[in-house]
């Protein structure tokens, strides 16, 4: 069974998916860096690159948006992904038949600005429902591939055909695709959603014709409405959120798009706060750290960077099997539970890499590969596990939606530049020692005065004033010093006197 708690504020709402009393699932959002996606906009090109198949947009970002001549879909032309020549997909038209500089589109978000990339765009707008997913240049009727057997598919898309026509009898305007949640909806409540699609997509067509480019035309729902849609369901047996404005809200939008999880809503009154009743967030502060603890005395090392993540899985104080081997078995399997939670909970996304304990046995290989495969299969997010490598890695893909956990909530430490390390005093004594003598070669100052951190000037007046009073002989010059803490422990000023 599954519990939400969601803590609202003004400045942000952070929404926990409880799962056995712990922390499954996180998401944030704040109201200065609400997500894009799904946001759709009047856009205008700004520069076609052939070379890349694809071209820049203006939205009226503080970055130009990415669209890909894959993602361009022309009006009254059948959805590309269905296009197919004997099998094969067929390749779409080079961008610049597509687009030309100075076009004005209508274009939706598909991925959010990450790090230093532009948001990604596509033209093939979709409009998610409660129940159905709206494709309005789309004749084409598609069932989420979570609902049962052929024959339910079947019926269902027979439903939907007739639902889907025009009370005038012209056919269908817009295709569909049935949400998970619609397997046993009613035709009334397909029905409801359709309208309310085609209301929306309607509006959002008439503000195109009158707006400038950079105008939104329509914005997705915020987080809060979201967990209506897309994270209750049928295993939720409570949602709680701690605000009496916003549990108003949510029950006012429940019971206009999701009435079967009005019921599960409740208004949190606790005197501690909402998040204290799991320890959430001592669970935020553990996913943002490097290592996480095994119940069993192992440890994972978690690291990530701008190419790919690691996960680094160590035995740590764990001896309780009966031999080494068993204990890295043992050791290996706990993990996959932890990694799997981690992944959803830190958000982290694009090549990770798992460096498991070395196995020799196979079965053992093969176990633990299973159970991976099986925690992953709840991540909510497309996840693609590639097998271990001749190295004992196992290689895997996370789709990547948003930004990762700690690039919401941290910034680059200032003290080493997100490095992670910073050099030795001594290191830092010797750069000192050297940028001097190549100072002494082009200079001819009365003294030089160094300005270091006291950690460096200790360690010249001690351990290295040998070399200091010996480069001092050497070059002719007085060399004096001064402390002054500079924040980082790597910075220092030579001044010529």
């Amino acid at each position: 069974m599954q519990d939400i708690l969601i803590n609202w504020t003004p400045q942000e709402t952070r929404v926990a998916v409880i799962e056995g009393g712990a922390v499954q699932d996180l998401h944030i959002e704040r109201a200065l860096e609400r997500g894009l996606v799904g946001n759709i906009y009047a856009g205008k090109v700004v520069r076609v690159l052939p070379g890349m198949q694809s071209a820049f947009i203006d939205i009226g970002l503080e970055r130009a948006a990415f669209l890909h001549a894959a993602d361009v879909q022309l009006t009254g032309e059948p959805p590309r992904h269905a296009v197919a020549t004997g099998g094969v997909v067929t390749p779409p038209p080079p961008i610049e038949r597509l687009v030309f500089e100075g076009q004005t589109l209508t274009v939706q978000v598909i991925k959010d600005p990450i790090g230093t990339k532009g948001a990604r765009l596509s033209t093939q707008i979709s409009i998610a429902g409660r129940l159905l997913v709206f494709l309005p240049q789309d004749d084409h009727i598609g069932i989420s591939q979570k609902i049962g057997s052929p024959e339910l598919r079947e019926q269902l898309r027979t439903r939907m055909k007739v639902l889907a026509e025009l009370p005038d009898g012209s056919g269908p305007t817009g295709g569909f695709i049935l949400r998970t949640n619609a397997e046993e909806a009613t035709d009334a409540e397909l029905a409801d959603d359709i309208a309310y699609l085609r209301k929306t997509w309607k509006a959002i067509r008439e503000r195109s014709f009158k707006s400038p480019p950079g105008t939104l035309l329509h914005q997705d729902l915020s987080l809060v409405e979201r967990v209506l849609r897309d994270l209750a369901h049928e295993a939720t047996q409570s949602i709680r959120i701690d605000s009496q404005q916003q549990y108003d809200a949510l029950k006012a939008f429940g019971e206009a798009f999701t009435p079967t999880s009005v019921d599960k809503l409740g208004l949190y009154k606790g005197e501690r706060p909402i998040f204290d009743l799991f320890n959430i967030d001592e669970e935020i502060a553990r996913a943002l750290a490097r290592r996480v603890d095994l119940k069993s005395g192992g440890y994972l090392v978690i690291d990530q960077t701008e190419a790919l993540t690691t996960v680094d899985v160590n035995t740590g104080g764990y001896v309780g099997a009966r031999n080494f081997d068993d204990t890295i078995f043992k050791t290996n399997l706990e993990a996959t539970q932890t990694i799997a939670r981690q992944l959803r909970l830190r958000n982290l996304g694009g090549i990770i890499i798992v460096d498991f304990i070395d196995m020799t046995r196979e079965e053992h290989q093969a176990a633990v590969l299973a159970e991976l495969k099986k925690q992953l299969a709840r991540d909510r997010t497309k996840v693609t596990v590639s097998g271990f490598t001749q190295l004992g890695l196992v290689e895997l893909t996370r789709k990547r939606t948003r930004e990762s956990l700690a690039h919401m909530l941290c910034e680059p430490c200032p003290t080493c530049a997100g490095k992670g390390q910073v050099k030795t005093a001594r290191s830092v004594c010797y750069d000192i020692l050297r940028e001097i003598l190549r100072e002494a070669k082009q200079f001819n100052p009365k003294e030089f005065r160094i300005i270091a951190t006291p950690a460096v000037v200790e360690m010249l007046l001690d351990e290295e004033s040998q070399h200091l009073a010996g480069l001092s002989d050497f070059i002719g010059k007085p060399i004096s010093l001064r402390a002054e803490n500079a924040g980082s422990p790597e910075r220092y000023d030579i001044v010529l006197m």
